[in-house]
C-alpha cells in the first residue's frame, strides 16, 4: 500500500521536478557535429565561424596535442576519432598531403568530404584536387566547395564580394548537406553540377581580375591611341611647323586631355550595349531571342566598365585643380598682366565668355557628382539596400543624365573651336570632336527610344508580348 502511494506521488512530483526550461518554449535542438581536417588558417577560421552558426567542431590532427591554437569550444583528435565522429568532414589540407586519407577509408566510406583546396598554378596535375581525392576514397562523397572564400573572409564574416559558394559533386545527398552548412553561415550556394567542373573551380581562384580584363584593355588602348594622337598633333607638330619645344605639356596638359577623353567614351561604351539591346528587341519583335554573344559580354562588364571611367573622371578632377600652381600657367598670366600694364591696355569684360565658362564648369560639377553617385550606388553594400525601382532608377535614368552633363560640358569646351582652321593640324580633327561621336550617337539613339510609339512597343515586348505569337490573334503593327 505503501508502495502503490510512493509510486502515485512520484507521478505528480516528476513533471514539476523535468521542468528545466520556461512554459511554452522548446528545448534547444542537439548541436551538429561537424569535422575538419587542418588545422591551419583556413581551417581554424571555417571552425571559429562554424561554432558561431551553432555547429559543434572537432578537428582531426596528426599531433593532437601541439597544433597550435584552435578556436574555443572546438575539439582536437586523432584523424582516426575525428573521422568516425562526424558525418560531413572538410579537409583543409594541400593536395600533396590527401596521400594518408587513403589509410582511413574506412572510416570514412559513407561520409561527405568537402574538399576546400586550391592549386598554385593551373594544370599542375591531371586531374582536378576532387577528382583525385574521390579516387583515393571511393566510398566518400567529395563535394568540391568553399575554396573561393579566403581565411579573411570567414573571419571577419561574409562580405558582398564573398558570399557565393561554388560547389559540384556526383552526389546530391552531399550537395545538399553542403549547401545547408553553408547557407546556415549566411553564404549563397551556386551548383556548378557535377564533379567534373571542380577543375573549373579549383582554376576560379587563380584568375586575375576576369571580369575586368575586357574594360581594361579598352581602356589602355583607348588610353595609348589618344596619347599618341595627341602627342603627334600637339608636341610633335609645334617641334615639325613651328620650332617649339612644348614636350614639358605632356606630363599635365596632354595627360589632362587624354583623361576625362577616355572617361567619356567607357561611360558613352558602358550604356551603349543597353541602347543596342533595345532597337535588337525592336528588330526581332521578341525578347526571348538570345543576344549575340558579343553583346552579352559587352553587357556583362558595364559595371566595370563605368568604374574604370569613374576612375578616369577622378584622375581629370585632380589635374584640373592642380592648374592654377603649373608654373608654365603661373607664368604665363604674370607675362600677360606686364605685357598689359607696359601697353596700358585693359581687357574688355565679355559676357558671352563669362556664360560660357560658368555653363563648362556647371555642367562638369552636375555630371562628375552624379558620375560619383552612380558607383557608389553599384558597390554591393549600397545596391543590396535599394529595391530594384531604386537601383534602376538610379543607374538607368540618372545614369543617362550623367551621359549628357558630360557630353554637354564637353560641347562647352568645344564652342566653335571647330570652326577654326588652326584647329585641323596635319588634316588631323582635334582629339575631342573624336571623343564626342559616341556619346552623341548615344544621346540620340535613347531620344529615339523615348518617343512614345517606340517606347510602348519596347514596353510590351519587354512584358512577353511577341510580334509573331501564334496565341495572339490580334494583327497589330509593332510600332502602333
Amino acid at each position: 500500500m505503501s508502495a502503490d502511494r510512493l509510486s502515485s506521488v512520484s507521478k505528480k512530483v516528476k513533471p514539476e521536478g523535468m521542468l528545466l526550461h520556461p512554459l511554452g518554449t522548446a528545448a534547444a535542438p542537439e548541436q551538429e557535429l561537424l569535422c575538419i581536417f587542418g588545422t591551419g588558417d583556413f581551417g581554424r577560421s571555417l571552425g571559429q565561424r562554424l561554432l558561431q552558426s551553432g555547429y559543434k567542431v572537432v578537428y582531426g590532427s596528426r599531433r593532437p596535442h601541439s597544433c597550435g591554437p584552435l578556436p574555443q569550444g572546438a575539439q582536437v583528435t586523432s584523424h582516426e576519432a575525428a573521422a568516425q565522429s562526424a558525418g560531413l568532414v572538410f579537409i583543409c589540407i594541400h593536395r600533396v598531403h590527401y596521400d594518408f586519407l587513403e589509410k582511413l577509408a574506412p572510416q570514412l566510406k559513407g561520409k561527405v568530404l568537402v574538399d576546400v583546396s586550391n592549386n598554385l598554378k593551373k594544370n599542375i596535375y591531371p586531374e582536378a584536387n576532387a577528382e583525385y581525392l574521390q579516387r583515393l576514397i571511393p566510398g566518400a562523397c567529395v563535394v568540391k566547395a568553399f575554396n573561393t572564400l579566403s581565411a579573411w573572409s570567414l573571419q571577419n564574416g561574409p562580405s558582398d564580394a564573398n558570399r557565393q559558394v561554388f560547389l559540384c559533386g556526383n552526389s546530391a545527398e552531399g550537395k545538399q548537406a553542403v549547401a545547408e552548412v553553408s547557407t546556415k553561415l549566411g553564404l549563397t550556394v551556386l551548383d556548378k553540377g557535377s564533379l567534373s567542373a571542380a577543375r573549373e573551380l579549383e582554376d576560379f581562384p587563380l584568375q586575375l581580375f576576369p571580369e575586368w580584363r575586357l574594360p581594361l584593355r579598352v581602356a589602355v588602348g583607348l588610353t595609348a591611341f589618344f596619347f599618341f594622337y595627341l602627342l603627334i598633333r600637339d608636341v610633335i607638330y609645334a617641334y615639325v611647323e613651328q620650332g617649339k619645344d612644348i614636350s614639358f605639356r605632356i606630363m599635365v596638359s596632354l595627360a589632362n586631355t587624354v583623361f576625362p577623353i577616355v572617361s567619356l567614351i567607357m561611360l558613352s561604351l558602358c550604356y551603349l550595349p543597353g541602347v543596342i539591346a533595345a532597337f535588337l528587341q525592336l528588330y526581332r519583335g521578341t525578347k526571348y531571342r538570345r543576344f549575340p554573344d558579343w553583346l552579352d559580354r559587352w553587357m556583362l562588364c558595364r559595371k566595370q566598365l563605368g568604374l574604370v571611367a569613374l576612375g578616369f573622371a577622378f584622375l581629370h578632377v585632380l589635374y584640373t585643380l592642380i592648374i592654377p600652381i603649373r608654373y608654365y600657367v603661373r607664368f604665363r598670366i604674370a607675362e600677360n598682366t606686364i605685357s598689359q600694364i607696359k601697353e596700358n591696355k585693359t581687357s574688355v569684360f565679355d559676357t558671352t565668355l563669362a556664360w560660357r565658362a560658368d555653363s563648362y564648369y556647371s555642367m562638369g560639377i552636375l555630371g562628375f557628382g552624379l558620375f560619383i553617385l552612380l558607383g557608389i550606388t553599384s558597390l554591393p553594400s549600397v545596391s543590396n539596400a535599394l529595391s530594384w525601382k531604386e537601383f534602376s532608377f538610379i543607374q538607368s535614368k540618372l545614369g543617362y543624365l550623367t551621359v549628357f552633363f558630360c557630353t554637354f560640358h564637353t560641347y562647352l569646351y568645344v564652342w566653335n573651336k571647330f570652326l577654326r582652321p588652326s584647329s585641323y593640324k596635319w588634316y588631323t580633327p582635334p582629339a575631342y570632336l573624336l571623343c564626342l561621336v559616341l556619346p552623341s550617337l548615344l544621346i540620340v539613339l535613347k531620344l529615339l527610344l523615348l518617343l512614345p510609339c517606340v517606347d510602348r512597343s519596347l514596353i510590351r515586348i519587354r512584358q512577353g508580348w511577341e510580334r509573331n505569337d501564334p496565341e495572339d490573334g490580334s494583327a497589330n503593327a509593332l510600332l502602333p
